[in-house]
């Protein structure tokens, strides 16, 4: 069904490029013509390029079962010149054809949106009267969207009740089956089955789409408005669950009716939902969400929404990795700036952010003047740029700001630290020559590379975003723009993707991808192209004849939001920070009170060879102190008691390695300087 909801944003699904071996021989009587009675044929191409010879009216089923009844138990789908369709639908003459089974990229995404239905299925049969929305595959699994009658809202305590239904349907083997209807049949059936979200989609299609014809898709006794595809049967449903239940928006309107969204996953086997469901303990073990307060990092409070409160480990954590930052604007010719936070609207009329995201900005009323805050920093650096008359000389000419910037973002889509209403961008605005565009684009890169190696992301993805719908510029300036950057990438040798129409409305960017200790993948850094933006602040500089000249804009973040990294790093991490990034690196744990003096003495002395430490002087057992210690995952302890004391030494306990023995002071200095030295070359543990 979400691919109607697709369909009326223009967009569609294109099937992936595949391998198929080559044919046997036919088996199905629809590709084997009779000689004594002529039977018209057409003739598909398989991806090897031979032809399969069929006939008129052969469905996906019988190329499949043509060219081997193994294909024919294993087919899920077919791609049809390069779109992916049901098996059971007629095969178009000259058509080139894929056979789509489990081993495919696109089986898993069909197989969750067939459990998004059969879950509609089950909720339908439990609860009558419930209206349906939508029910798409996501990258993790599947969700629905009901309006449960009389306001009842399932919780996960339902969720058995439901997933025993569910199996029902999946072990009864009912077939997925399209029909194509006229648009007064559909809607006069959803509006008679009081389905008012189905009337709702399908009267937008014909209103923004001219559309006569939609298609239906019933399994069991289910019939949902669904552009498809889908797999043969509710059996090809292996393995699936129910994981969760939250609020969402009817078309993701705050002002719309509030709806229960039930998530849920869905695998091509057991084994793999097994192992799905071991990711997602670990990674509710590293939710930065729960450990953010438990390591005493930050906390988010009703009092400001989406606006995180950092606190003393937190902002420890934020100033290592601002001075991380720091140094690749040394190394690169950086000059930093600060500008204001709150700015007369004209200037947001003038930069095109008033058009093109004033749903996103807050405003506030000065006497007769209207500001708003800044939802990001551009403008400012624009400004800065025109404060002076500016020579070829000076370019390129790199400013960089740790820019506070504020965005509305709806109460459903905020998480944590990474959707918040306020962050921090580590931005810079980089002003050139469109000749020096490429060294500048692939110092940016260089600062990428180096920057996320030093934080343990070595296995970095690159996209190249083009054209928006809505953006601003000719056609021309675009193309001249989405080339310069696809050279420099190409320049640089490195391998990307190209990412249509994701780009900012002023200009094609380079987005720069990492994937994480649990496989995930995560957008940071960005690199943005922009002619558009100095011409509506009339920016200029003198050239070399003597004449007056336009710069190109290179918008860049090197992490993006700050507060966005650190929840990132938090996960990654599972809150075992390394060494030297750990907010607290040693914890001074004295056995008893007479310990206390020599135990302030040693902090004193690690704290002057530069290391982080925190000393625990509680009138508390050390036991008591050691397990605080490693919940709180500091990477080293110092204990001190009578033995020590009569020592001299200390002994020294590892977060990673347990009890290390005893040590001088120096020896244990020159340790945590080693693994300091090492950063950016230790991995992660698994929490």
């Amino acid at each position: 069904m979400y691919a109607y909801v697709e369909q009326i944003r223009l967009t569609r699904v294109a099937g992936r490029p595949g391998a198929l071996g080559a044919p046997a021989p036919a088996l199905n009587p629809r590709a084997t013509p009779l000689a004594s009675s002529p039977v018209a044929e057409i003739t598909v191409k398989l991806p090897d390029g031979k032809e399969l010879k069929l006939e008129e009216g052969a469905t996906g089923n019988d190329a499949a079962a043509a060219i081997g009844p193994g294909l024919a138990r294993a087919a899920l789908a077919i791609r049809v010149n390069g779109e992916l369709r049901d098996l059971a639908r007629p095969l178009p003459d000259g058509a080139e054809i894929e056979i789509v089974t489990e081993r495919d990229p696109d089986a898993l995404p069909l197989i969750r949106h067939d459990a998004a239905h059969v879950l509609a299925t089950a909720v339908l049969e439990l609860y009558p009267g419930t209206k349906v929305s939508i029910g798409p595959a996501i990258e993790d699994g599947f969700y629905y969207d009901f309006e449960f009658p009389d306001g009842y809202r399932p919780n996960e305590d339902d969720f058995e009740r439901i997933e025993k239904v569910m199996a029902e349907h999946i072990a009864a083997d009912e077939a997925f089956e399209r029909t194509d209807v006229p648009v007064e049949e559909a809607l006069e059936r959803f509006r008679a089955e009081d389905q008012p979200y189905k009337v709702e989609l399908i009267e937008d299609l014909v209103r923004e789409q001219g559309v006569k014809t939609v298609s239906l898709y019933r399994n069991g006794p289910f019939t949902d408005l669904c552009l498809g595809p889908h797999g043969p049967s509710t059996k090809r449903i292996k393995a699936f669950k129910l994981n969760s239940v939250a609020g969402a928006y009817w078309r993701g309107d705050e002002n719309r009716q509030m709806l229960t969204r039930i998530y849920g996953t869905a695998f091509l086997s057991k084994e793999d939902l097994a192992e799905h469901e071991r990711r997602m303990e670990e990674a509710r073990a590293r939710d930065h969400r729960k450990l953010g307060p438990e390591l005493g990092l930050f906390r988010l409070r009703p009092e400001s929404p989406g606006m995180p409160f950092w606190l003393p480990n937190g902002t420890t954590l934020f100033r290592l990795i601002q001075g991380e930052v720091d140094e690749q604007l040394r190394k690169r010719g950086y000059q930093e700036i600060r500008t204001p936070q709150v700015m007369d609207v004209e200037l947001w009329h003038r930069s095109g952010h008033y058009d093109n995201y004033r749903e996103n900005m807050y405003f506030s009323e000065v006497g007769d003047r209207e500001f708003a805050l800044r939802p990001m920093n551009c403008p400012g650096a624009c400004l800065v740029f025109a404060s002076e008359p500016r020579s070829y000389r000076d370019l390129p000419l790199r400013l960089a700001e740790y820019g506070a910037v504020f965005r509305h973002e709806r109460e459903g889509v905020m998480h944590g630290l990474l959707r918040v209403r306020s962050f921090t961008q580590d931005d810079a605005h980089v002003y050139c020559t469109f000749d020096q565009v490429p060294e500048e684009v692939n110092s940016i890169c260089e600062a990428i590379d180096e920057l996320y190696a030093r934080f343990g992301f070595t296995d970095v993805r690159v996209e190249l975003s083009t054209r928006p719908e809505k953006s601003i510029g000719t056609a021309e300036q675009w193309e001249r723009a989405e080339r310069a950057l696809a050279d420099a990438l190409e320049g640089q040798g490195r391998e990307f993707q190209v990412n249509p129409g994701d780009g900012a409305f002023y200009g094609p960017k380079i987005d720069f991808h990492v994937t994480d200790a649990l496989g995930r993948s995560w957008q940071l850094g960005t690199c943005q192209l922009d002619f558009f933006m100095p011409e509506r602040f009339q920016l200029t500089y003198q050239g070399a004849d003597n004449a007056e000249h336009r710069p190109v804009m290179i918008h860049r973040a090197l992490l993006g939001s700050m507060e966005r990294f650190a929840g990132i790093l938090i996960e990654h991490y599972g809150g075992r920070f390394p060494t030297w990034l750990a907010p607290v690196q040693i914890a001074v744990l004295p056995v008893a009170d007479r310990h206390n003096e020599r135990a302030r003495q040693v902090a004193a002395e690690l704290a002057d060879a530069g290391l982080r430490v925190r000393t625990d002087d509680r009138t508390e057992s050390v036991g008591r102190k050691i397990r605080d210690a490693e919940l709180a995952k500091l990477p080293y302890m110092v204990i001190l008691g009578d033995r020590e004391l009569e020592s001299g030494k200390v002994s020294v306990r590892s977060h990673a390695e347990g009890d290390l023995g005893e040590h001088s002071l120096a020896e244990l200095v020159e340790r945590l300087y080693t693994e300091i030295r090492m950063k950016g070359t230790q991995t992660t543990e698994r929490s």
